[in-house]
């Protein structure tokens, strides 16, 4: 009977999520999608000075947010719960004591001064720092004395002589001596689990299939493999283990805060699509095979596999993604264009959100769906229709109040005015026989000061198709005003 696919995305929510986080994410996401297995996600909370309910709940969000659901977990459940590790901490402490009774760990008494003392001595002999073994093999005296000192004892895991071999599912067969790997900490001396005791644990009573994850956790593999063997594990009941590429900034160093926006928040507030992101992140690593860069999240679902994963790191280019996110906007309805771009309108207090003013934003959106990367873009553009007390603005001023400039805008007011019906077309068709054809003018020069006086400002929508949603009354006060300026 095949094994059943079970993938988990694990977080310890410390701040925002970022686009780490969340292409590991992803990429579980979609080989279980793509398999038919199980997504399961799971909070790494033990930390819980660090990992607030705040921050827990962000991340729930942010999932939803990008479409990317659960089969077991926070608010859903599942068999294998709870999914949260400050509520699994009797299971670790039973294991840990099992390690105990059976020999594959002891109690290390060393204080943090000791430790980094001996560290310094092995960093001055030339030899890779770790863990000595001091406290391997204490008699019940030297066990007695510490305690006498009242000192905490933390958990270490007994590493063997000789070295742990796997598979990585990216990589190939991988290699750790254990030379390099010396006895690790499962407990703190206060009584809570680390990471590597508490992620071993729950991978397998889990029933964990496969550990999709960043390349930084690949040293902390033969740690939990050893975790694994004390429990006793089956070697066929191991997660096959598949770990992605980094994630590089523009400057070839490791993404982080200080080479580029990290926070999936962020990108969400700055106007990007969530099925832009999703499709941008998966491609930091993975491929479909056909020189493909705009993909739906159901042809991700379709065609994600493990094996097209590259194992070189991937480098993060802001360009790129606004460019998919560019095309994700085309691909909107209008219906779904305003559903998206109302919160920032809002948000940027140019509307209250009228059905007026809804009704003015659903005609408007078509004229600057082909112009925008982002949503965040969207009230810049359309600010014009709704001020209540237009402005030019302060750097484009010089434009509309030189003399050429002043010609042009008594010139169109003089064209404009006696139209009757005011459609873009007509609008345009005024303009052009008025200062292209009959003065000569290029367009830039014709219509450059004409677009200032109506907007306010050099960025807007198309001039013509704006000068009709704002209305002939409008437009023309507005060229009055410039002139008057």
């Amino acid at each position: 009977m095949a094994r059943e696919i079970r993938v988990r995305f694990a977080p310890s929510p410390t701040g925002d999520l970022h686009v780490g986080n969340i292409r590991t994410a992803l990429f579980d996401w979609a080989y279980a999608r793509h398999t038919g297995g199980k997504f399961i996600f799971r909070i790494e909370d033990t930390d819980t000075t660090r990992v607030t309910d705040e921050y827990i709940a962000a991340a729930l969000d942010t999932l939803r947010w990008l479409g990317l659901d659960w089969d077991e977990g926070p608010e859903v459940g599942g068999p294998y719960g709870p999914y949260l590790q400050s509520q699994r901490l009797d299971i670790y402490a039973d294991w840990a004591q099992k390690f105990l009774d059976q020999g594959d760990a002891y109690h290390c008494y060393c204080t943090s001064v000791e430790l980094e003392e001996r560290r310094e001595a092995q960093r001055a002999a030339n030899e890779a720092p770790g863990y000595d073994g001091q406290c391997r093999d204490l008699s019940p005296e030297q066990v007695a004395a510490f305690r006498a000192e009242g000192r905490d004892a933390v958990v270490r895991m007994r590493m063997p002589d000789g070295s742990t071999t796997f598979v990585d599912a990216i990589r190939g067969e991988v290699s750790f001596e254990h030379k390099f790997v010396p006895d690790f900490v499962l407990v703190r001396g206060d009584g809570s689990p680390l990471y590597t005791l508490a992620v071993a644990v729950d991978d397998i009573m889990m029933k964990v299939s496969h550990v999709l994850r960043g390349e930084d956790l690949l040293s902390s593999t033969p740690r939990q493999i050893r975790v694994y063997q004390a429990m006793g594990v089956a070697l066929e009941d191991y997660p096959i283990f598949a770990h992605l590429p980094f994630v590089m900034g523009q400057d070839n160093a490791k993404l982080s805060k200080r080479n580029g926006e990290v926070s999936i928040a962020w990108y969400r507030d700055a106007g990007f699509l969530p099925e832009a992101i999703c499709n941008y992140l998966v491609l930091l690593g993975w491929s479909p095979g056909d020189d493909r860069e705009n993909i739906t999240m159901k042809e991700l679902t379709e065609l994600f596999t493990v094996e097209r994963v590259n194992s070189s790191p991937a480098r993060f280019d802001m360009k790129k993604l606004e460019a998919i996110n560019g095309d994700k906007i085309r691909a909107l309805t209008i219906d779904e264009f305003l559903t998206w771009a109302l919160p920032f309108m809002i948000r940027a207090q140019v509307i209250t959100g009228t059905d007026e003013q809804i009704a003015l934003v659903k005609s408007a959106l078509p004229i600057i769906q082909e112009r925008i990367t982002r949503l965040s873009e969207v009230p810049a553009m359309l600010k014009f229709l709704f001020a209540t007390n237009f402005a030019v603005e302060a750097d484009s001023l010089s434009k509309v109040t030189d003399a050429a400039s002043k010609d042009v805008l008594k010139r169109s007011l003089a064209e404009l005015t006696p139209l009757t019906q005011w459609t873009h077309d007509t609008i345009e068709a005024a303009l052009r026989a008025s200062l292209i054809e009959e003065l000569g003018l290029k367009p830039r020069i014709a219509f450059g000061s004409v677009r200032i006086a109506v907007t306010g400002s050099t960025v807007s929508p198309p001039l013509f198709e704006s000068m009709e949603l704002l209305g002939k009354s409008a437009s023309l006060e507005r060229i009055s005003a410039a002139l008057a300026l």
